[in-house]
């Protein structure tokens, strides 16, 4: 898939050298076109609505509403630098938000100790994953949604399709329900993972090794780069992130049932291919992924605000990859035409 290998279309510094303002600001769009499409959409509403989208109970809603579809980009996100895909992200979160809360309901299990477990089971799952890409050379798409097929199957044995309800203790709420300097913390879990995830794709030889990978795996094969094992950790990272993610969920809604979870997955996915879109397009980057899950964060919620029925949400959702889409082939023929 094109949106996803790591050839960056972010024009160079010599590029830009020597070029008129007009030039410049026509190579710089498309690299930062949904940043400028994001701050738009906040003016636009910000105006029509101005009783109610430039508003801090509208920020919290939209950080608490979007923390855990950001973490899932973000999980899909380090697969996607490998040049892989990731579709548990979406499948998983359904088990580990029920097991979180069945753990304790039904055994007693202190809730410190029932988020370790369900952490640690979906860092296993993500290795799974690896081992079924990696060594097994199933195409990843395949895996992982055989993967997460079976993860949801057992997520509906295991509640028979009942909700999992009981009395949860009020640390396990408080990883999702406080409010850090009136916003609330999973905001600020997205802004550290984001920041480590930057730090190491970006500064340090994983990140590029990664990239080599989901550039060329072949080649990176031959600089020496031991593609199998940087190809497991991406999938077990994400299998971390999406239990993460699961625990979150689980402690604010309270409840565990197996019909909650499938709904992040298309936003998630569309959240990290707009990552690969922006800041550097035809590269799947952190703040890109942030950014995508940012605009369509504040396109819903505005649109909400105006009274859109119950379908806006996946036909914005559409419509904004189709754009982004076309952005990043307009760069990509940009740097075609400045190459020839």
């Amino acid at each position: 898939m094109p949106s996803i290998e790591s050839n960056a279309l972010e024009p160079t510094r010599d590029e830009l050298a020597g070029t008129g303002m007009l030039h410049r600001l026509g190579r710089l769009l498309p690299v930062y076109g949904l940043v400028l499409l994001m701050l738009a959409l906040i003016l636009v509403f910000s105006i029509l609505l101005p009783n109610t989208f430039p508003t801090l109970l509208n920020l919290r809603a939209i950080l608490s509403d979007k923390a855990i579809i950001a973490l899932l980009a973000l999980a899909a996100t380090v697969p996607m630098v490998a040049g892989r895909i990731d579709l548990t992200v979406g499948y998983g979160i359904v088990l580990w938000h029920i097991l979180a809360i069945s753990l304790q309901t039904l055994l007693g299990i202190p809730w410190p100790l029932a988020v370790v477990i369900v952490l640690a089971l979906g860092t296993a799952v993500g290795f799974l994953n690896g081992l079924l890409v990696e060594v097994a050379r199933i195409d990843s798409f395949i895996a992982t949604l055989g993967t997460g097929t079976v993860l949801y199957a057992l997520a509906l044995w295991h509640t028979g399709g009942r909700q999992m309800v009981g009395m949860l203790p009020d640390g396990f709420y408080a990883i999702n329900g406080t409010f850090v300097v009136g916003l609330p913390i999973t905001a600020f879990y997205v802004l550290a993972i984001a920041v480590t995830m930057w730090v190491v794709l970006d500064h340090t030889p994983i990140g590029r090794f990664l990239y080599a990978i989901g550039a060329n795996q072949r080649a990176a094969e031959l600089n020496g780069i031991p593609t199998r094992k940087f190809v497991l950790g991406a999938f077990v990272t994400s299998g971390f992130l999406t239990a993460l993610a699961g625990v979150l969920l689980a402690s604010k809604l309270r409840i565990g049932q197996a019909s909650v979870g499938l709904e992040f997955l298309l936003p998630a996915l569309v959240g990290a291919f707009l990552g690969s879109t922006t800041i550097k397009p035809g590269r799947v980057n952190v703040w890109g992924t942030i950014v995508g899950v940012m605009i369509l964060a504040v396109g819903i919620s505005g649109i909400q605000q105006f009274g859109g029925s119950f379908w806006v949400e996946p036909l914005f959702n559409g419509l904004t990859l189709l754009i982004a889409i076309g952005i990043a082939g307009y760069a990509q023929r940009r740097k075609g035409a400045v190459k020839k």
